[in-house]
């Protein structure tokens, strides 16, 4: 396999992509140095801070304001997340920290978390980003205390004389060991375990002691007077855990289908280790069986993976932001907005006939700065009554139909430009494609593509070129 080839498929799943022209500056680095380099790029922290004047932590505060006054903050928040959901999609694609982020982007479908109020929003994204590469113990206990997932999960109910089963059975479920590796009672018992976990209208965790269980609990065949901490300390004594995680962090870096073998050895590495999710991630990108064929180009791209990726790798900076949020809705996944506690399902799943022709038309929308009609399915997210002004109703009827406008882009390809000017058009696109697809292009497909490139010049058959082959289902 060619270096460049295994420099791409590293940097698609290690981040978000790679402009071709820093892909050849990496020529005759080792591969693991370049690995080494891409976790110590990751290094830094830089977190999400919105200057607003939105700063409730609860709703409980709005119980005396007036109904305009409810409507206004609600409005405010609402804008918040939103800003919140395109600074962290600019941040993908324009931070040195592009692993650090893309673990970010992880573990928010892991622990699928989703709230009105933009500051509890703010603090869980900030909580994944600074624990993404760190330890998997560490991460799961701030979690089970942050106040998004805690309201989230409804475990602000959680009372030793009514006890909540909701928070107990995902934690269980979705978020460590995984369906059918525990029983019925263990989530019971957990539940109790966490009664009177919460947090205050600062937005700060806080146990509150009349209403914690502190009767003695059998949880996973251990007897004890247990609080949430120690259930947390008994799960991940499973390696269970470390084999659950392991198998996701596999079918999202590697490969949709699971391979057991490898899996094992994962599990090993992050269970010794003590659940230290960067010494996971370096057995990964350090393998040689990560730049096996099989693995090369066999993922579908998630919306958010495809925004940032066409972002990043073709130097595309979007005029108007708020058209990144019009997007992510008409592909079927939007930051911050997930379906449920469950996550996207990801794979396969992201591609059905509307979600497809808009990434088949976008291509050409962005590079010609021109609107962009979308199927719209009502989903999820009308909850949040989230629509910016970019997006215009142009009729209605069972699934609406938008119009994206203001789709205005500043691109710069003059690292493609330099690297293809003394290619002739034929190679040119079968460089391309290469560097694009990872595959090699059917004579009939590559034909198509040059027919309808432009050839007036060859910056023009470059650009068109690329837009050709972004707009490929392949793509």
């Amino acid at each position: 396999m060619k270096d460049y080839k295994k420099y791409n498929h590293l940097f698609l799943r290690a981040g978000f992509g790679i402009p071709v022209d820093k892909s050849i500056q990496l020529e005759n680095i080792p591969l693991n140095n370049i690995v080494d380099n891409i976790f110590k790029d990751s290094e830094s922290i830089n977190p999400i801070i919105l200057e607003t004047d939105v700063d409730e932590y609860s709703e409980r505060k709005y119980r005396d304001l007036s109904r305009k006054e409810r409507q206004e903050r609600r409005r405010k928040n609402r804008q918040n997340i939103q800003k919140i959901n395109t600074t962290w999609l600019f941040k993908m694609t324009k931070d040195k920290e592009s692993l650090r982020e893309k673990m970010t982007f992880f573990w928010h479908g892991h622990f699928a978390c989703k709230n009105n109020l933009s500051k509890l929003n703010e603090i869980q994204n900030n909580t994944l980003r600074n624990n993404a590469l760190g330890n998997f113990r560490v991460l799961l206990t701030e979690i089970s205390k942050d106040p998004a997932m805690l309201q989230f999960l409804n475990n602000q109910q959680n009372r030793k004389k009514s006890p909540n089963e909701n928070f107990a059975r995902e934690l269980l479920e979705l978020f460590t060991l995984g369906r059918g590796h525990y029983t019925e009672d263990d989530i019971k018992n957990a539940a109790k375990a966490f009664t009177g976990w919460g947090f205050n209208d600062k937005g700060e965790f806080i146990i509150r002691e009349n209403q914690h269980d502190t009767s003695e609990k059998t949880f996973m065949g251990q007897t004890g007077n247990f609080d949430g901490d120690d259930i947390i300390n008994i799960i991940l004594e499973n390696k269970r855990t470390a084999e659950f995680i392991s198998e996701k962090i596999y079918k999202f870096f590697v490969n949709e289908t699971p391979d057991k073998k490898i899996i094992n050895n994962m599990s090993d590495i992050f269970y010794k280790s003590g659940y230290d999710i960067k010494k996971l991630l370096e057995y990964v990108f350090k393998s040689d069986w990560f730049y096996d064929e099989k693995n090369i180009g066999s993922k579908v791209k998630s919306p958010v993976e495809y925004l940032a990726g066409i972002s990043k790798i073709y130097n595309i900076n979007f005029v108007n932001e708020n058209v990144l949020f019009g997007m992510q809705k008409a592909l079927g996944q939007i930051l911050l907005n997930p379906p449920n506690v469950g996550g996207w399902a990801g794979g396969k799943n992201w591609i059905d006939t509307s979600s497809l022709m808009f990434r088949l038309k976008l291509p050409e929308a962005i590079f010609n700065s021109s609107d962009l009609e979308f199927e719209y399915k009502k989903t999820s997210d009308d909850d949040m009554n989230i629509m910016p002004d970019e997006e215009k109703e142009k009729k209605s009827g069972k699934n609406k139909i938008r119009v994206l406008r203001n789709l205005k882009t500043e691109i710069n390809l003059t690292g493609y430009l330099n690297y293809l000017k003394n290619k002739n058009e034929n190679d040119t696109i079968d460089e391309l494609s290469d560097f694009m697809l990872q595959i090699k292009l059917n004579p009939d497909t590559k034909n198509l593509i040059y027919k309808y490139s432009d050839k007036s010049s060859k910056e023009n058959f470059i650009e068109s070129t690329i837009v050709r082959i972004m707009s490929l289902p392949e793509y």
